[in-house]
């Protein structure tokens, strides 16, 4: 079973930068996605940003602009380089990997907070 492996959450000022990174422990031989969501308290998990397989990348308006999604399907890992980041960023970021089924990790907490 595949399992999702994520890094890079913490505490950032308003206007700080941070990366998550997720690795994978295996890449399925299909074509799949990878990307991010998050959640915030008393909110819905959504959409920050997904990545195809072959580069081609999706993001949620609130994001477009100040976070870049990258892939590296050498290492099976999925970047979320966050810029700019606001009091509003902060959530529960989750990694997904979608393959016609869903797998999530376990979620990395990421607090924008002066």
């Amino acid at each position: 079973q595949v399992q999702l492996v994520e890094s890079g959450g913490g505490l950032v000022q308003p206007g700080g930068s941070l990366r998550l990174s997720c690795t994978a422990s295996q890449s399925p031989s299909i074509f799949y996605t990878m990307g991010w969501y998050r959640q915030a308290p008393g909110k819905q998990r959504e959409l920050v940003a997904v990545i195809s397989k072959d580069g081609n990348t999706n993001y949620a308006d609130s994001v477009k602009g100040r976070f870049t999604i990258s892939i590296d399907n050498a290492k099976n890992t999925v970047y979320l380089q966050m810029s700019s980041l606001k009091p509003e960023d902060t959530a529960t970021y989750y990694c997904n990997l979608r393959f016609g089924i869903d797998v999530w990790g376990k979620g990395a907490l990421v607090t924008v907070s002066s």
